[in-house]
């Protein structure tokens, strides 16, 4: 069984920074991608952005230059640095862990929260 765990949401006013954790553990047999989604009431879910184990990084148009994810391999670990955050910020959070042989688990989510 695979267990994907985030933390680091909150409540936090325009212009702060928050960071996102997620760590995966359990039977997955290799992990190819982590990413991080989000959705806002009212809205689908959406990517915000993704990682390769090799680095390789996917950002939406949106957050590029404020979001910066990374990943800690020896952990099975992805990180979302969120600076100069915005109100339309605000959503639920995901993370998604895919496997090289394309299975693909979900967090349960942690909001984060964008004052105005």
């Amino acid at each position: 069984q695979v267990q994907v765990v985030e933390s680091g949401g909150g409540l936090v006013q325009a212009g702060g920074s928050l960071r996102l954790s997620c760590a995966s553990s359990g039977s997955i047999f290799s992990i190819h991608v982590m990413g991080w989604y989000r959705q806002a009431p009212g809205k689908q879910r959406e990517l915000v952005a993704k990682i390769t184990r090799s680095g390789n990084t996917n950002y939406a148009d949106s957050v590029r230059g404020r979001f910066t994810i990374s990943i800690d391999n020896a952990k099975n670990t992805v990180y979302l640095q969120m600076n100069s955050l915005k109100p339309e910020d605000t959503a639920v959070y995901y993370c998604k862990v895919e496997s090289i042989s394309a299975a693909a688990y979900w967090g349960q989510g942690t909001q984060v929260t964008v004052s105005s």
